[in-house]
């Protein structure tokens, strides 16, 4: 028997959104991370790109469990020496809501080229407005 793998012309991408108001943080975006790299399919391939498009709205109103939303930051590193930036996520949520949102599900996505181009369909919107309604985005399903 041979191993089916699928062509880039039969993959149907498929269009969800997800309500992120009152939703914890970790479990939402490992559920995000699954669609968009394709594991809920059938046919998934670990070296493809099989995932759907997600379109997250209200991005500001994601939760936190336990006393993490006054201890969380988020470090990196500039590449220049003394470069080291710290932000806490309090600060972060009240600025830019989605960028909370887009490092949980990076951090759950291979980080490689495969990576790079799954994160690609990820749109985070802070309000409950989206311009993605032309592609007729259904709700996650199990979410």
């Amino acid at each position: 028997m041979k191993t089916y793998i699928p062509k880039k012309e039969q993959v149907k991408s498929k269009w969800y959104v997800v309500d992120a108001s009152g939703k914890v943080l970790g479990r939402m975006a490992s559920h995000i991370a699954r669609v968009l790299r394709g594991k809920h399919r059938p046919d998934f391939t670990p070296h493809l790109d099989l995932g759907d498009h997600v379109v997250v709205v209200n991005a500001d109103k994601v939760a936190l469990t336990g006393r993490k939303a006054s201890i969380k930051t988020y470090t990196h590193h500039t590449g220049y020496p003394g470069g080291l930036k710290h932000v806490k996520y309090s600060d972060l949520i009240k600025t830019h809501p989605e960028r909370v949102i887009e490092k949980a599900v990076w951090g759950m996505l291979p980080h490689n080229r495969l990576g790079r181009r799954l994160i690609l369909k990820l749109k985070v919107y802070a309000g409950s407005e989206h311009p993605h309604t032309a592609q007729q985005p259904e709700s996650l399903a199990g979410f």
